[in-house]
Parts: structure tokens; C-alpha cells; sequence
């Protein structure tokens, strides 16, 4: 495949029946021949939108010393402010050349996860920024519950099935700056190239050339969206779950060519988790005699501590 399929979540909200299996059929055979779609319908609208970029320029412009002490010590980077260079690719030395801010689950007190999940931490100086993050986040959070339906009904499971795993999931926003590069860079991109964690991510701001996906062939191809339209990709926790039958892709953020180093580039990821207590163990009906069972059973938790320590933001 050497495009990114576009699909309408519309369709699958639809009441009528071969409309809805339509999408169903389109994003699963997306996600099995290359793991990413544009998606039109989301719940998203465009003065959230504008409002959110609005904010995210806003703290990313402050001074460095203010952004740092939204830096906490000891939570793996799990929520507030993660300052340029510090995370980068599974098995690269290089930091990649981004900072970024992490919105992560709003649980009641009397939640059991309540004291699992690091507090959100609030932003003084931007009122607005805590609020319009929010917003984000549970618009996304919808729209990635729908799509998990359709994916669960792809692979033969109740419609349902990930509902519950997904309340109260551990799944993180993350606005990301790439600030202009300033001297010429020794092996480090944007984003060097990897696969996500997670269930599914959502990414606003792909509308610009640089992200770039693998296909199945090798070749690198430009997954650019179009402006109404937000692309979704399939992570590790998915892909290991169906038994690699939906694909976790190999993608990355490109450095622009020279004379664009002076842009700054945005991009926001949802990362959608589920619970830690999820168990990733294989899908029976994603194992038959020519693909075996190619995962040891794991849960979320366990997997993602593992990654984190793999990526440089936990010891």
C-alpha cells in the first residue's frame, strides 16, 4: 500500500447496516495492510482546535525556566512538561528534537486508579491551557472508543469488548513543539523512527509534510492529512492483542529541508491506553495453524513500564 486510506467515522455511526460494515471493512483492511488512516468525522470541531494550538503556542513560548518547573522528577514523564532532547527512539542514543506537555486521565477520587495515575499538573500562567486541554482529550477519547468498536467488531468480538478497558484508561495527550533547528544535526531527527506503545493513537496536526509511515514493502511514504481529517495509527498493545493480524507501523517525523529550519512544527498525539490491568494475552480467534501465537501473555501495565525504561523516561 502506498497511501494512506481515508476513512469517515460517520459511516459507522450511521444506522444503516452495510454503511457501518463498510467503514468496518475499510479501517480493518487499513490497519492489516498498513496500520495508519485519515479520519473525517471525528468529534473534534475547529474552535477547539484553533483554541488548543492557540494555548500550546502560548506555553511553549514561555521561558525556558518557567516551562522547566512544570517538569516533575520520579513520574517517567507522565504528566506535565518533558524538556527538549529528552525522549528518544527505542534503541537510538540520539534525544529527539522535540519538547512536549502531557495531558493524561481525569479520574474521580474514589476511582481505583485514582492513585495510580499521576495528578495533572496545572499551568499558572495559561488559565486556559488546562481547560481547552481537557476538552481535547475527552473529544479524542470518544472518538477512539468508536473506532475500537469498529475494530472490534473486525476481529469477531462483541462491539463493546474494549469499552471497559478504555474507562479510565491511562492514555495521555501530548502536544509537541519541534522548535526550529539552529545547527545542523548529528543522527538526530523530529521523531526518529518507531512504533507506539499503545492501543491506537490519534494525531492532530498532521496536515504538513514530515510524518512519515513504512509500508510492508520498506518504503518510507507521506502521511499527510487533509485539514479536516485526523490520522490514526495502530500501536504495539493492538497489534500484539490480534496477533499482528492489525499492524503497528514503523513511523517517523522528518527534519524539513534546510531552508525550512527556522519553522516550528506542532503535532498532538493521543495515545490511547487502556487500563494496566488489561491483559495484552493473544486473541484465541487471531490464532490458527498459519499464524500461531507469536506474543508471550503480558498486560498493559507490565508492557508499558517495560517501553517507558526503553525509551529513556524511567529508570
Amino acid at each position: 500500500m502506498d497511501k494512506i486510506p481515508s476513512v469517515n467515522l460517520t459511516d459507522f455511526l450511521s444506522n444503516d447496516e452495510s454503511t457501518k460494515q463498510k467503514f468496518i471493512n475499510e479501517i480493518g483492511h487499513a490497519y492489516e495492510n498498513i496500520g495508519f488512516v485519515a479520519l473525517k468525522g471525528h468529534f473534534l470541531d475547529e474552535k477547539l482546535v484553533d483554541n488548543l494550538y492557540s494555548e500550546i503556542k502560548n506555553f511553549f513560548d514561555l521561558p525556558t525556566e518557567i516551562k522547566e518547573k512544570y517538569e516533575i522528577p520520579g513520574i517517567g514523564g507522565q504528566r506535565g512538561y518533558v524538556s527538549f532532547g529528552k525522549e528518544s527512539a527505542k534503541g537510538k542514543k540520539e534525544g529527539d528534537l522535540k519538547e512536549f506537555w502531557h495531558f493524561g486521565q481525569y479520574v474521580n477520587e474514589d476511582s481505583k486508579y485514582a492513585k495510580e495515575y499521576p495528578k495533572n499538573i496545572d499551568v499558572e500562567e495559561l488559565p486556559k491551557f488546562n481547560e481547552v486541554g481537557k476538552q481535547t482529550y475527552k473529544m479524542l477519547e470518544k472518538t477512539a472508543k468508536y473506532v475500537l468498536r469498529s475494530l472490534a467488531l473486525y476481529l469477531d468480538l462483541e462491539e463493546t469488548y474494549f469499552d471497559n478497558y478504555i474507562k479510565n484508561g491511562n492514555s495521555i495527550l501530548r502536544p509537541i513543539h519541534y522548535p526550529p533547528i539552529k545547527n545542523e544535526p548529528k543522527g538526530a531527527e523530529r521523531a526518529a523512527a518507531h512504533g507506539d506503545i499503545n492501543l491506537i493513537t490519534l494525531l492532530m496536526g498532521a496536515q504538513g509534510k514530515g510524518l512519515q509511515v513504512q509500508n510492508h514493502k520498506g518504503d518510507w511514504i507521506d502521511a499527510m492529512a487533509a485539514s479536516d481529517e485526523i490520522m490514526i495509527n495502530v500501536g504495539d498493545m493492538l497489534s500484539r492483542h490480534s496477533n499482528n493480524k492489525l499492524k503497528s507501523t514503523i513511523h517517523r517525523v522528518t527534519n524539513p529541508p534546510k531552508e525550512m529550519w527556522g519553522t516550528s512544527r506542532y503535532s498532538i498525539p493521543f495515545f490511547m491506553h487502556p487500563v494496566s490491568d488489561m491483559k495484552l494475552d493473544v486473541l484465541e480467534n487471531c490464532i490458527d495453524e498459519n499464524n500461531p501465537k507469536q506474543f508471550e501473555d503480558i498486560t498493559a501495565g507490565v508492557f508499558l513500564e517495560e517501553r517507558l525504561k526503553e525509551l529513556g523516561l524511567k529508570k
